[in-house]
């Protein structure tokens, strides 16, 4: 290269000057493409809940007013407005709910238990040949309780449905119940109504239902031992033979065994006119 050719200082700082423009559209790009917002906040921008029916919105204030400290949670799902109430104050809310809310017609009462049992019905497939990696551990966790719509802090809870014949809205409370003895206050002050309800639910669920004019067995006998809607209720029938079990017939003890059906068939007696035409 000759002298002539070689640019100048001068000349070759006008040559940067104008490939500079030309670089900076890419340095200027990376702004741009970076998620500013969401590297501001850290997490996504949660949805507004649904707006609330306001003859619902009366109801959960004046609930809320008269409770007091007893109001726990609220929820509307489709419509339909749940309560959680401390179970102090459970007869307090169907007294509210009742002369204050119009609340004048008991739907029903009952339990939940939330304890999460993966050996229950239509989990299981019976196999006849089990193994030792196919059984569930009996001391492996069962897992999280998830307690439903207005949440829970237990294992078990009570739940009522109320409805308004005026109105023609109703309201679910329910109340936690302690996981050791779950107690609540009758209804059946309240309600008249709720009084074979409740023996049901201390039935199947072990319920004791405080002011109860009189908690007896409904359907089982009166020395049956347990309560057969508890998720840890042993089905011994399960354990002997797992759903769905096998397709056959047991003896009933003092019963006479059944012939097979190829002795049936060679003990037949034949008839005079079978024989003639053999």
């Amino acid at each position: 290269m000759s002298p002539a050719d070689t640019p100048s200082p001068e000349g070759a700082a006008d040559q940067a000057a104008e490939e500079a423009p030309e670089k900076a559209p890419e340095s200027a790009a990376e702004p741009v493409t970076a998620p500013e917002p969401e590297t501001a906040t850290g997490a996504e921008v949660a949805p507004e809940p649904e707006p609330v029916d306001p003859k619902l919105q009366v109801l959960i204030d004046s609930l809320r007013e008269r409770l007091g400290d007893g109001f726990v949670a609220s929820d509307v799902v489709g419509g339909d407005l749940w309560v959680r109430v401390d179970v102090s104050q459970w007869r307090r809310a169907a007294e509210v709910a009742k002369s204050e809310l119009g609340m004048d017609y008991f739907c029903f009462l009952s339990g939940i238990d939330w304890l999460p049992n993966p050996l229950l019905a239509g989990r299981d497939v019976w196999d006849p040949n089990p193994n030792e990696a196919s059984e569930v551990a009996a001391d492996e966790p069962v897992g999280t309780i998830h307690t439903g719509i207005a949440g829970g802090d237990t294992r078990f809870q009570v739940f009522a449905r109320l409805y308004s014949t005026r109105t023609h809205v109703g309201i679910t409370l329910k109340a936690d119940l302690d996981d050791e003895s779950p107690t609540a206050p009758s209804l059946t002050s309240v309600y008249r109504g709720a009084d074979w309800h409740e023996r049901e639910a201390w039935e199947m669920y072990g319920f004791d239902f405080e002011g109860h004019p009189g908690l007896r067995h409904m359907y089982l006998p009166g020395e049956f031992e347990g309560h057969p809607l508890r998720k840890d209720f042993p089905m011994l029938a399960r354990e002997v033979k797992p759903w769905p079990g096998l397709v056959d017939k047991e003896q009933i003890p003092g019963e006479a065994a059944e012939p097979d059906s190829s002795d049936a068939v060679a003990s037949e007696p034949v008839s005079s006119e079978e024989g003639a035409a053999t």
